[in-house]
């Protein structure tokens, strides 16, 4: 049986219907990005620099938008951070939502700052309810949306005595009795999160709020971990709730540089047909037929054309066995055996080359097929991302 690899956004005809229908959500402007609603799910981190070190922030602020983050977080724990605010936000290419712990102070001067959007949890705000009519006040006259960011670990105390630990409901209720006091001044440009580090307490408690309001939510498994552990806890909770139409924009939160969390949270989304793919490196998972180290031959492949400025489905299989057929759908292929490879463009053989030439014919045939689709954006040779490292 072959197994069809082809992209789906390149070939409409092949298309599958979504998982399923997206929750009706309202939708609110952070900076330039909508979020919810009918918009594409959005991928957001947040910098590990010290906020007030501007040029460090925007920087690495530089080098998440390149990796595809479309929205930014930025710590503001004291009046350093709070004196930054302005340039950040001024000079950042996506939109930038402060961060707010303990100070509501901070919420009226990010907002003078020009932050796209502040982000406040109730748990951990001292007489925070005293304060939610001025914010919604100027928060409306200003144009900017408040993200309600309820944690498991810095749940309100009462909550904790009511349910004995942060259960689902006690996230929700502690999410919504925010909200409502927002409502009561009229203000409602609010999305919400209710983030838990077990999937399975968040997958709960995501699925409570979907029922019970309208809100957009960002969905996020909050301490998920290292790099590995977190991509799994994250890719397994996002999936779940994604697939059910739940969630509007994403964190991915790794204990890694932030921008390993961009690339996972964008992966996600591809691989849910919720963001159009880039590339994609298909490969096997190896057995006693292969004649080639698919797992070194794979890697290569990936670095060698990380960077690619189009999208482009690549399959690296270890024999000829399946390899001809199970790379039939996808853009360019190799079947290797024999210290050979066989070089397929949709499935059909165009060249055999030598091992320890795959790589860089795969390249050379990638950028064809993108120069022949238009596109790489120029010439060839000025790609500039894509760069070949030989093969020993």
């Amino acid at each position: 049986m072959t197994v069809g690899l082809g992209i789906p956004t390149l070939r409409p005809e092949a298309q599958l219907p979504p998982l399923a229908e997206r929750r009706k959500s309202r939708q609110i402007m952070v900076g330039s990005v909508p979020v919810g609603g009918d918009a594409p799910v959005s991928v957001q981190s947040m910098t590990t620099t010290v906020t007030a070190d501007v040029n460090a922030t925007l920087q690495q602020i530089a080098e998440l938008t390149a990796s595809g983050c479309q929205i930014v977080r930025v710590a503001v724990p004291s009046t350093d951070d709070v004196e930054a605010l302005p340039a950040i936000a001024r000079k950042s290419p996506i939109p930038v939502i402060a961060d707010i712990h303990f100070q509501p102070r901070y919420v009226f001067a990010a907002i003078d700052a020009g932050c796209a959007a502040v982000r406040v949890n109730p748990g951990n705000i001292k007489k925070f309810d005293d304060k939610v009519g001025e914010i919604a006040k100027e928060a409306s006259n200003a144009g900017i949306p408040i993200r309600i960011g309820v944690n498991a670990g810095s749940l309100d105390r009462r909550l904790l005595e009511k349910y004995g630990r942060a259960t689902p409901e006690a996230l929700v209720e502690s999410a919504l009795w925010e909200c409502s006091l927002f409502e009561e001044h009229g203000f409602r440009d609010i999305k919400i999160s209710v983030k838990h580090n077990d999937p399975v307490v968040m997958i709960a408690a995501y699925r409570l709020l979907a029922q019970r309001c309208d809100y957009p939510l960002h969905l996020g498994v909050t301490e998920a971990g290292p790099a590995f552990q977190g991509t799994v806890k994250s890719a397994a909770a996002f999936g779940a709730l994604l697939s059910e139409g739940i969630g509007d924009t994403i964190r991915v939160s790794l204990s890694a540089p932030p921008v390993e969390e961009v690339k996972v949270g964008t992966q996600i989304l591809e691989a849910l047909a919720l963001r159009e793919r880039g590339l994609d490196i298909v490969s096997c998972p190896s057995c006693g037929r292969a004649q080639v180290d698919v797992h070194t031959l794979a890697e290569k492949v990936s670095a060698a054309l990380e960077g690619f400025p189009a999208a482009l489905r690549v399959a690296v299989m270890g024999c000829v066995v399946n390899g001809p057929g199970e790379a039939r759908e996808a853009d360019l292929g190799v079947a290797s055996g024999n210290g050979k490879g066989q070089i397929f463009v949709k499935g059909e053989v165009i060249k055999t080359v030598p091992e320890s030439q795959i790589v860089e014919t795969l390249v050379e045939e990638a950028m064809r097929i993108a120069e022949e689709r238009g596109e790489l954006g120029g010439e060839a040779g000025e790609a500039g991302e894509v760069v070949v490292t030989p093969t020993p």
